[in-house]
């Protein structure tokens, strides 16, 4: 069975409001082995809400709909399926009187136009909210369905999980979607895709066949690999298999194939090996203690950091010296060598990382332009440092810089791979 998914609401369609729902309903659906095939975002139109009914139907066994399932006039998402199916609106009482003990709960007396919310096609099946007034409606189409869902998700989930439980697990067969995901760093995507396709190239020929896609994230490029299997045992061996050929190609560069982020790899490695960090940061202005401070538990390991942005704050804090800043400039490798150092020694810790780069807009030149960041990390006798040339605005040099640290931080603890 495959699935197509409609969000529906014009301030989707703005940068004010984003369609998460759509991410939660795939999670789920391939959970019982439902693949997700394609998903639209269509505004309160009447017309063009029909169009995407119609088109979803002709390709999918499984249409689910958020959304547009409330009291007011730019509610449609009822009246497009009318459209579409022929099927006639029939008000439900026990939904109306549902809704009215709801307000009256409250101490209010219900709007005449919430007797739009008890509309029900003719012949689908009411699927009770016990957190709105929106029932979810369930029409049946052979071996799949549409399904409509209220946008709010603590309205739409539990209505969804009931349907999968009671309605399309029993169909499913025993078959479910299985992923692994690859995180790596320090790459771009097409050298990652040139050593990696070779290998997984052959995989659609499998059986079962692995569906592989890579995708570039800021700071890291990801493979996400996918099978469909009955047999549990032998899909997480299938992909053990995938993923350790991919990793024999990609060596350290890979960080992740578990789902963890790459602060949550260094915090694991720190706290195993009961070592203690703190950061000296400049033009990251702190983010890279933030991302390690943002997993649970990292007061086990984070002893400190300190936003070092001026020069002066990097010789009283840190100790680096000024004539180190005047010979080499406060963008350099021996500075954030300094930076490392200092941190490591004033805080008394193992690990220490500097960073010191130009974020920009402003304040490049042609030899350091803007996304210049030298960054160095120091493990007791152990000392790494490189300069990068990031791309992007402010915010990506930042980001791509803390992941720089961090990756550098793993690499220092982690043995090399083979």
């Amino acid at each position: 069975m495959n699935a197509r998914i409609i969000a529906v609401g014009s301030e989707l369609l703005t940068p004010l409001r984003m369609d998460t729902n759509s991410l939660a309903i795939t999670e789920r659906l391939n959970a019982i082995g439902i693949d997700v095939r394609a998903k639209a975002v269509v505004g309160d139109d009447l017309a063009d809400l029909a169009a995407a009914i119609r088109e979803a139907l002709a390709h999918a066994d499984l249409v689910v709909m958020t959304g547009g399932l409330g009291p007011t006039a730019d509610d449609l998402t009822r009246e497009a399926v009318r459209d579409v199916l022929g099927l006639p609106l029939v008000e439900d009482e026990t939904i109306v009187e549902r809704i009215r003990a709801r307000f009256a709960r409250r101490g209010w007396q219900m709007p005449e136009i919430n007797r739009r919310q008890a509309l029900v096609p003719q012949g689908a099946v009411v699927l009770p909210n016990a957190n709105g007034t929106a029932p979810g409606l369930w029409i049946e189409r052979g071996a799949g369905g549409l399904l409509l869902l209220p946008g709010p998700p603590r309205e739409l989930l539990p209505i969804l999980d009931t349907l999968i439980a009671e309605r399309l697990e029993p169909r499913a067969g025993g078959r479910r979607v299985y992923r692994r995901v690859i995180k790596i760093t320090g790459r771009a995507e097409s050298h990652v895709d040139q050593l990696a396709q070779p290998v997984y190239g052959p995989w659609l020929a499998w059986d079962p066949p692995i569906a592989t896609t890579i995708l570039a994230a800021l700071g890291q490029i990801e493979l996400h690999l996918r099978l469909q299997s009955d047999d549990p045992a032998r899909a997480a061996a299938t992909l053990d298999g995938a993923v350790g050929a991919l990793e024999a190609v990609l060596g350290d560069a890979v960080f992740s194939d578990d789902g963890r982020t790459l602060e949550q790899v260094v915090g694991d490695r720190l706290r195993a090996e009961r070592l203690w960090i703190a950061t000296a940061e400049s033009c990251t202005g702190g983010l890279m203690a933030s991302r390690l401070t943002d997993v649970a538990g990292s007061s086990d390991y984070v002893e400190r950091g300190v936003v070092c942005y001026s020069n002066r704050a990097k010789t009283e804090l840190l100790g680096v010296p000024g004539t180190l800043i005047d010979e080499h400039g406060a963008v350099s490798e021996p500075v954030a060598q300094a930076m490392a150092r200092g941190i490591r020694d004033r805080a008394g810790v193992d690990i220490g990382v500097g960073i010191t780069g130009i974020a920009g807009p402003g304040g490049g030149t042609e030899a350091k332009p803007v996304g210049t960041v030298a960054v160095a990390a120091v493990l007791r006798e152990r000392e790494m440092v490189k300069t990068f040339r990031f791309i992007g605005a402010r915010e990506q040099v930042k980001y791509q810089a803390a992941q720089a640290g961090l990756d550098m931080v793993r690499r220092l603890l982690e043995p090399p791979r083979d």
